[in-house]
């Protein structure tokens, strides 16, 4: 797993939690695999989800996942990218009174639960994707 700060914000420490998070997610679902955390801009992440997803407006997290293809070797994977927007972590951070660094933590899981295929749009997916995401960050100490 590679974490890069596409930003002028110093995140060294809350990136250093997100790199443990998603280690332990790793373990917790037994995955061996290579991706990539991408924190940039609302602008950047606007620019991504308008021009790969139809929807004009900036987003918290977004995926893009190698394995959807169902082309992937099984013997390295490669999942893919996950972007989060450091502008509107900081924004939900503030709006849902816990720190950046729980928002972000929790980004990081949503975005790769994505990658490795969980999904919310149906209610059933989101009780067992959301579940989840809350004994992850929970298991290691993230609390809201």
């Amino acid at each position: 797993m590679e974490i890069f700060n596409e930003t002028k914000c110093t995140l060294d420490k809350e990136l250093e939690t997100v790199r443990k998070v998603l280690k332990h997610a790793m373990k917790k679902l037994d995955v061996d695999a290579i991706f990539n955390v991408i924190i940039v801009d609302n602008d950047y992440i606007h620019k991504l989800n308008r021009d790969y997803r139809g929807i004009d407006r900036e987003t918290d997290v977004i995926t893009f996942a190698l394995e959807d293809d169902k082309t992937f070797n099984p013997e390295i994977r490669i999942l893919g990218d996950i972007y989060i927007s450091i502008d509107k972590a900081v924004s939900q951070s503030e709006e849902y009174g816990h720190s950046l660094v729980r928002e972000l933590s929790f980004l990081a899981v949503h975005g790769f639960l994505h990658l490795l295929g969980y999904d919310h749009m149906k209610k059933e997916e989101e009780e067992v994707m959301f579940k989840l995401q809350e004994e992850i960050l929970d298991e290691v100490g993230i609390k809201r």
